[in-house]
């Protein structure tokens, strides 16, 4: 028997091994036994535990190169022995002596980030340090325009402080059935433009296009569009990027109740500003999960259902930073009882559809406080 300390501490956020290896496996059975696979763990892996899955993913050896946002994502992962390829895939323009010393390819969007990698490397006394370029093919948010990329190759043609590593663009609407054509250009328009810095260089940088819509929906229809690797993100995490996706959540958020309460309409009101108001003989109860934790306060004053002991149970009164009250009238439930936030019911895209936001906002909401672990 565990003694008290060594019982599970609360609020988790639980990362079934079992549903992983299943979404992970789901998308491999799309691509070509040769297309290398990228996994984004940026923005703590999409909220679910940056280090927990790093390490996981490293272990089983599942995939080839981790991606993340900013430098001390890098760092952090390099600092606690993650030795896969890394990918920045911000412009990171102020970090690029870190990128350097811990072995991070930094995306080079356009020729002033060229220039201070350059220099950057330079002044290291440094050569053919590896970079990733970005091709802008219609999401115009970052990347080469066609139209820049003479000036590009006249650059790299004079300089041997920059490998180009890898060759990328980002797909816009992949996920959208409406937008197809529109995807099927982007992907012209990238082979054509990274062929031509391929001819170029007289070497072959890998190329990546695919994200998880991608592959999803056009790998096995287009795979000479997988090219050398693809980039899989919110898909890893179960999160659907469109009906019928075959993945399972990978993560569960759990609570446990802290307290139980039997009020009455003479008791009048719970939680701040008297929101809840205790209308018939009730049975609340609070758990040990709030905003801070990332329980966003529109789920407050009966928006927000959970589960508890396999009923959903509405939310009562304002979230408050720390704590959630919930009606629990008619439910068997005592102090000790597990509350799911999310997980196999209800998801995490239930919760985005009541705060009329997306899935991915509702996972980067979980905060530092709760624990990460993975349950095999």
């Amino acid at each position: 028997m565990k003694k008290a300390s060594e019982q599970p501490k609360y609020p988790r956020l639980e990362i079934s091994e079992p549903n992983l290896l299943h979404n992970i496996s789901h998308f491999r059975s799309k691509l070509m036994p040769e297309t290398a696979m990228l996994v984004l763990l940026k923005a703590n892996a999409y909220g679910f535990g940056m280090d927990v899955l790093a390490d996981e993913l490293q272990d089983l050896g599942l995939v080839d190169y981790f991606g993340i946002a900013y430098a001390k994502e890098g760092i952090q992962l390099r600092s606690r022995g993650i030795r896969l390829p890394i990918i920045a895939f911000t412009a990171g323009v102020d970090s690029y002596p870190e990128f350097i010393n811990y072995g991070i390819e930094p995306n080079l969007p356009d020729m002033y980030s060229v220039r201070l990698f350059r220099d950057c490397v330079k002044a290291r006394g440094l050569k053919h340090i590896p970079a990733q370029i970005k091709i802008d093919t219609g999401m115009h948010r970052t990347g080469f325009m066609e139209r820049d990329l003479p000036e590009l190759m006249d650059f790299l043609a004079k300089d041997d402080t920059i490998y180009v590593k890898g060759i990328y663009s980002h797909l816009a609407a992949a996920d959208t059935p409406a937008m197809d054509a529109f995807s099927l250009e982007q992907a012209a328009l990238f082979d054509r433009l990274s062929s031509q810095i391929h001819s170029f260089l007289g070497y072959q940088p890998i190329r990546h296009l695919y994200n998880t819509a991608g592959i999803e929906r056009f790998a096995e229809l287009y795979p000479q569009y997988q090219y050398d690797m693809v980039r899989l993100g919110i898909g890893m995490y179960g999160i659907e990027t469109m009906p019928r996706e075959d993945v399972r959540p990978i993560a569960t958020l759990k609570v446990k109740v802290v307290q139980i309460k039997h009020l009455s309409p003479e008791d009048g009101t719970v939680g701040y500003d008297r929101r809840g108001k205790i209308e018939r003989p009730s049975v609340i109860a609070t758990v040990d999960i709030g905003y801070a934790d990332g329980i966003d306060r529109r789920l407050g004053n009966g928006r927000g259902h959970f589960l508890v002991n396999g009923q959903m149970v509405p939310t009562i009164g304002n979230i408050c930073m720390d704590a959630v009250m919930l009606d629990v009238t008619g439910v068997d439930v005592k102090e000790g009882d597990i509350v799911t936030i999310f997980g196999a019911n209800p998801r995490i895209e239930d919760i985005a559809t009541q705060l009329d936001t997306i899935p991915y906002e509702v996972a980067t909401s979980v905060s530092s406080r709760v624990i990460r672990t993975i349950v095999r």
